[in-house]
C-alpha cells in the first residue's frame, strides 16, 4: 500500500538524486519519457534494496551498529555499481561503427513554432477598481 508520505519521499529523492526535474525540452512526450525513465530507475533501486550492502559514510557512525535497518534509496544507489556488476547484463558489448556523417551541407532544421510571451499581470487595487 502506497502512502502519501512514501510518494512525497519518492518525488523528493527523484528530483534531488535522479535528476527528475532537470531535463528541459519543449516536447511534452520527451519530458514524459524522461519522468518514466527516472521512475524506472527508482523502481530498480527499490528492488535492489535486498541485494545492497550498507556502506555508511564516515559521518554516519550511528548507522554502523544498526545494520538490520532497511537501506534507504541513497544507500542502495551508493552500492548499485556492485549490484550491477554481480548480476551482469544480457546486452552484448558495443561495436565501433565509425564516425557518422552528420547533417549534410545546406540541410536546415525545421523551425520551431513561435509562441506568445505570457506575462504576469499586475494586481489591481480596490481604488482602481472603483474608478473604472
Amino acid at each position: 500500500m502506497l502512502l502519501k508520505s512514501n510518494i512525497e519521499h519518492m518525488f523528493r529523492f527523484g528530483k534531488q538524486r535522479l535528476l527528475m526535474a532537470e531535463f528541459q525540452t519543449p516536447d511534452v512526450k520527451h519530458e514524459e519519457n524522461w519522468v518514466k525513465l527516472t521512475l524506472l530507475a527508482y523502481i530498480e533501486l527499490w528492488t535492489g534494496k535486498e541485494l545492497a550492502e550498507h556502506l555508511p559514510k564516515p559521518w554516519e557512525q550511528s548507522f554502523k551498529q544498526n545494520n538490520d535497518k532497511i537501506i534507504t534509496p541513497s544507500g542502495v544507489q551508493r552500492d548499485f555499481q556492485r549490484i550491477i556488476s554481480e548480476i551482469g547484463t544480457p546486452a552484448t558489448s558495443p561495436k565501433l561503427r565509425g564516425k557518422s556523417s552528420g547533417r549534410t551541407l545546406g540541410q536546415l532544421q525545421q523551425k520551431r513554432q513561435p509562441h506568445p510571451v505570457v506575462k504576469k499581470s499586475s494586481k489591481s487595487t480596490p481604488d482602481k477598481q472603483k474608478a473604472a
